[in-house]
């Protein structure tokens, strides 16, 4: 190999010493090297030698493919040993370099580095090239290490080498490199400096600063490629430092915390995601670092988001060392992700990564291999403990996280699915993590696959009778757990856990049973009464009392007389329930006359009778406060049943008597009651009842806005969402019939500073309502909802409510382009709304309040402008209501309507600043040619009349009223022509061509109407008679003559001219 090379290498200094760079790179690469030469300090070329011809041939060849980069490493190992070292033996096979020293080898090899500094990051010879040196210098150090005696190792000083001489001289030439004009020498320098430093075990102490303090500064360079590249070798210096590799360092500011510290900042605030990326995947996992690199699971870069996903978490280890608020964070961040493959690749870390950290373990203390991972057999009792790590209790509810993350583990893991088994001994020993993997594989078969795992149900899952026995069962044990609880002492709290998981075992058997087919007689009678019974007792915790009633409906027909059922069989057990205050009042009577009937029996004992007869009077006021306790505990417990069932039943109320008897017995005196926890779920309560009922809601309407204008947060949200819920149900006449109620609307919508959850709440409200159409468009609030909500969106006083931000975000785009109605009126409201913001705005400068940020108006204006755009309105019925034809041709009459109302703003009495703001906006309205005639030419007529008043001050504005009116200009000269040409058109069947064609057009705003010939050959001419006989359709193409530049750009026809009888 080496003769080969050296053989197309033959030839003269005199010849090649002008273009030597052309012998290391290709021809593309080459011609950028010699573009960018100026900006390099290349050595100044001595005489070609045989040296020369053997390292340049091999960089050549290295820039093809890494595929030969060994051998090719090799081959210049051999060169540099032969000029390093003397010759062992003369039976070696002579390389040639016998004849130069170590000092040319280095001047040669850095010769055809420094061709490499200026190539382009596209160009692949670059990075191939890089790679190749930094394989060599690693190949050469571990050889010249081989060579250094054992004994010189162990004074701990770094050992100097041919290899260490080398890599020194290549760093002090390509350091001043990384502060080059250039940026793609800058990028390759780092480049080189990151790649050896990841390529090399050891580095000097003081090239090592060198390179440290060379490769922070280009941590801000303003080039994100070099930033990337930058970071590459900090964040392995930054590893070595942190592990005390480097703890002698002199400057306290250049530290190894100090070189994190900017690292973690970078990670923090670059605004390239690859550099984040790169630093994510590349700094040293340490207790300090470990929190910024798991907060980029919040990352905006979706890239950097799955990085930390399927590199970063599963590189970690075990991922129990993580607290267990953090494993919780991550799996709902990455499940929740709005990216596909972020969810992909956190669910595949879930289900492979995490599942086998729980597995591994239990299979290392039964003594099996830990090597043999992929043969190992699924392991339940490693998903139990997964689910435990996860804190399935408090994640396993409706909106937790490990739902999401089972079902994901129940696809991926068919290994699982099948081998999975619920027999009796696991029904008998549940716990919350077991029953909840029974709960979601149930969930999942139930709703995944199309029903392809149903089948599985049949198999694992218990029949309907012996599900109804379990239940019962932890039912019982529930209870009684809950009983002991009120019983202990208030610093126990070992029973209080026990009994959180009791209750979460019992609801996730709840959530099964609403799922099983209850077509078996028997065990739907069971599961029947077994859930009447529960129903009555008094100390049932809500979240199951819910699940019960929820299941109890699924049990009854869903018909009307299974509906009478589920209502009565319920209010009987609230009977049950409610009768528990006046049992406890009657043995206390008992036991009363029990004492007295002692007491006068013996007459000796007076003394003592009437010490006891004032201790039973303390003692009679704390019962009397007692029973008051729990009477109120048990009108809660009446009130949340009935707004359990209330929210499963359809019917109307009037039809139903058990429904009437509740609303006057129960929730009528509720709501009268004096106790505020017994009224406000009484109104909740009557709220339900009025959905059921036309006219209690309209009698109860004044009750609700009371309630709203004298509650608190909450309350006012629970009153919003009735009177929401009622407008929804019976319609918005109520809205007409109740000024007071548009009020109320319009207040909380303005509640920002007071209380921000409450205007959230009535934004998504009225958003609710009125994308809905339960407010009509003959409602005459529908304009001041519409005005308040715009205004609202950019406020800034709702900046940092984002629960508004978001809802108005989707809201306002999603109204105004899905009926022409709404796009219009959009437009009506959209001044005014610019003019109460313009007025916001004002008031900002005059406060000078920094903290408050409100967007220009300029960019309020094209929000506005964009939501009225007629383009993007949906038309019902229209398949190509988005394709470019059908844009063309839509009625553009909003704009024009904008238009006319802007010019008349402009002519009203508004400030300076104000116009200055407006006129701007004429220039991006949409007009086009299909609009409504007479508005197009009145509209023109205003414009033109603008236009000789002199209406608009600014040069901006002056421009885009001149925009507009040359656009209008055209299609109304367009018009016109149409109508001269419409009665040639009727007496001439046959058109053979056009000579010319007489357009008007307004040029600019100084000169008058001008007529330009522009010449258009009709290619196709066809004559269409209908069946009255009448009409002739002429056809033309786009004209290609050649037209003045400033004609073309501003009057260029883009489509055909239809011109009809």
């Amino acid at each position: 190999m080496p003769g080969r090379v050296s053989s197309r290498s033959t030839r003269t200094s005199a010849a090649i010493s002008h273009k030597s760079s052309t012998q290391t790179l290709n021809s593309r690469a080459s011609t950028t090297s010699r573009i960018s030469t100026p900006h390099i300090d290349v050595p100044e070329e001595t005489e070609d030698n045989e040296l020369r011809s053997q390292v340049s041939s091999i960089f050549r060849d290295a820039q093809r493919t890494t595929a030969s980069h060994r051998k090719l490493v090799i081959n210049l190992r051999k060169l540099q040993e032969a000029c390093c070292y003397e010759p062992t033996s003369e039976k070696n096979k002579k390389t040639g370099a016998e004849d130069f020293d170590e000092e040319q080898f280095t001047d040669e090899f850095i010769r055809c580095v420094l061709r490499v500094m200026p190539v382009k990051k596209s160009e692949s010879v670059g990075e191939k090239v890089i790679r190749f040196i930094g394989l060599f210098l690693k190949h050469a150090s571990e050889k010249d290490n081989d060579l250094v005696p054992e004994d010189a190792d162990e004074t701990g000083v770094m050992i100097e080498t041919p290899s260490t001489r080398l890599t020194t001289q290549l760093m002090t030439k390509i350091l001043p490199l990384l502060t080059a004009k250039e940026k793609f020498v800058r990028y390759r320098s780092t480049q080189l400096i990151s790649h050896i430093i990841n390529s090399l075990e050891a580095i000097e102490d003081d090239l090592f600063q060198l390179l440290r303090h060379g490769l922070l500064k280009r941590i801000h360079d303003k080039e994100a490629m070099v930033r990337v590249q930058a970071v590459l070798g900090l964040g392995r210096l930054a590893g070595n430092e942190a592990e005390g590799e480097a703890d002698d360092s002199d400057d306290d500011d250049e530290s190894g915390a100090g070189l994190l510290d900017k690292l973690l900042e970078v990670l923090q605030n670059d605004p390239s995601a690859d550099v984040r990326r790169s630093l994510l995947v590349n700094l040293p996992i340490l207790p300090n670092t470990l929190p910024f690199l798991l907060e980029r699971a919040r990352d905006q870069d979706a890239a950097t988001r799955r990085a930390l996903y399927s590199r970063l978490l599963p590189s970690l280890g075990d991922f129990r060392h993580l607290s267990l608020s953090m494993r919780e964070k991550l799996l709902r961040w990455g499940l929740r992700d709005r990216d596909e493959n972020v969810r992909k690749a956190a669910g595949k870390l879930f289900r492979e990564r995490w599942i086998e950290d729980c597995a591994g373990t239990a299979d290392v203390e039964e003594g099996s291999d830990p090597s043999k991972e992929e043969q190992k057999p699924p392991s339940f009792e490693g998903l139990l403990e997964l689910l435990e790590r996860i804190d399935v209790v408090n994640s396993g509810v409706e909106n937790g996280v490990a739902l999401e993350a089972m079902k994901g583990f129940w696809e991926g893991r068919p290994d699982y699915r099948e081998a999975v088994t619920f027999d009796d001994y696991f029904w008998d020993t549940l716990s919350a993590e077991s029953v909840f993997m029974a709960r979601s594989f149930n969930d999942f078969c139930l709703n995944e696959g199309n029903g392809r795992y149903e089948s599985l149900l049949e198999d694992k899952m218990p029949e309907v009778t012996k599900l109804a026995f379990y239940l019962q069962r932890y039912i019982t044990v529930l209870v009684e757990a809950i009983k002991r609880v009120a019983a202990q002492e208030p610093t126990e709290d070992v029973e209080e856990e026990d009994t959180v998981e009791q209750e979460f075992i019992v609801e996730q058997m709840l959530q099964i049973a609403q799922t099983v087919d209850y077509s078996d007689e028997v065990g739907r009678r069971k599961m029947f009464a077994l859930l009447r019974q529960s129903l009555s007792i008094p100390d049932l915790p809500e979240e199951v009392t819910k699940l019960a009633i929820e299941a109890l409906r699924g049990i009854c027909a869903p018909d009307a007389a299974g509906e009478r059922e589920f209502i009565s069989v319920v209010l009987e057990s609230v009977a049950d329930v409610h009768d528990t205050i006046m049992d406890e009042p009657e043995a206390e009577d008992a036991d009363e006359s029990f004492h007295s009937a002692k007491s006068e029996v013996s007459d000796d004992e007076a003394p003592g009778a009437s010490g006891k007869a004032g201790k039973k009077s303390v003692l009679s006021e704390e019962e009397a406060q007692e029973k008051a306790i729990r009477e109120i505990m048990v009108n809660m417990k009446c009130l949340h049943i009935v707004q359990c069932m209330l929210e499963n039943v359809e019917c109307t109320l009037q039809q139903n008597v058990d429904l009437v008897a509740c609303l006057n017995n129960l929730v009528v005196p509720a709501v009268r009651s004096h106790e505020v926890p017994v009224r406000e779920r009484g109104l909740l309560c009557l709220g339900l009842c009025a959905l059921l009922d036309k006219s209690l809601a309209e009698e109860n309407l004044t009750l609700f806005m009371h309630f709203y204008s004298k509650g608190h947060s909450a309350l006012q949200i629970t009153a919003l969402q009735i009177l929401t819920d009622i407008l929804n149900k019976h319609g918005a006449h109520l809205l007409e019939s109740n000024p007071l109620l548009l009020k109320v609307y319009l207040k909380a919508l303005k509640s920002g500073s007071k209380a921000p959850e409450v205007q959230a709440a009535a934004t998504v409200a009225v958003a609710k309502l009125m994308l809905g159409r339960v407010i009509g468009d003959t409602s005459t609030a529908i304009d001041d909802l519409l005005k308040t909500l715009v205004v609202l969106y950019f406020d800034p006083s709702s900046a940092h409510n984002q629960a508004v931000r978001q809802t108005l975000s989707y809201f306002l785009p999603v109204y105004s382009f899905s009926r022409k109605e709404n796009q219009d009126r959009m437009g009506r409201v959209a001044l005014d709304a610019m003019h109460k913001l313009f007025e916001i705005q004002e008031t900002l400068d005059d406060d000078g309040d920094a903290e408050t940020e409100m967007i220009s108006m300029s960019t309020i204006g094209a929000h506005l402008i964009d939501w009225t755009d007629p383009r993007k309105c949906y038309v019902p019925g229209n398949q190509l209501s988005l394709a470019d034809e059908a844009k063309k041709s839509v009625n553009g009459d909003v704009h024009l309507e904008l238009a006319r109302d802007m010019l008349e703003r402009l002519g009203s009495g508004i400030s300076r600043e104000e116009k200055k703001s407006l006129a701007p906006l004429l220039a991006k309205l949409y007009i086009s040619p299909t609009s409504t005639e007479s508005l197009i030419r009145e509209v023109y007529d205003e414009i033109s009349t603008a236009i000789e008043d002199k209406l608009i001050p600014d040069a901006t504005g002056r421009n885009a009223l001149f925009k507009i009116h040359v656009s209008l200009g055209k299609i109304v000269n367009n018009l016109t022509e149409r109508e001269k040409s419409a009665p040639k058109s009727r007496k001439s069947s046959v058109a053979p061509s056009v000579e010319g064609d007489e357009k008007t057009v307004l040029a600019d705003d100084n000169a008058d109407d001008e007529s330009l010939a522009d010449k258009t050959e009709l290619l196709k001419v066809e004559e269409e008679e209908d069946d009255d006989g009448t009409g002739t359709i002429i056809a033309d193409v786009d004209a290609k003559n050649i037209r003045d530049s400033l004609v073309e750009s501003l009057l260029s026809d883009d489509g055909d001219v239809e011109m009809t009888g």
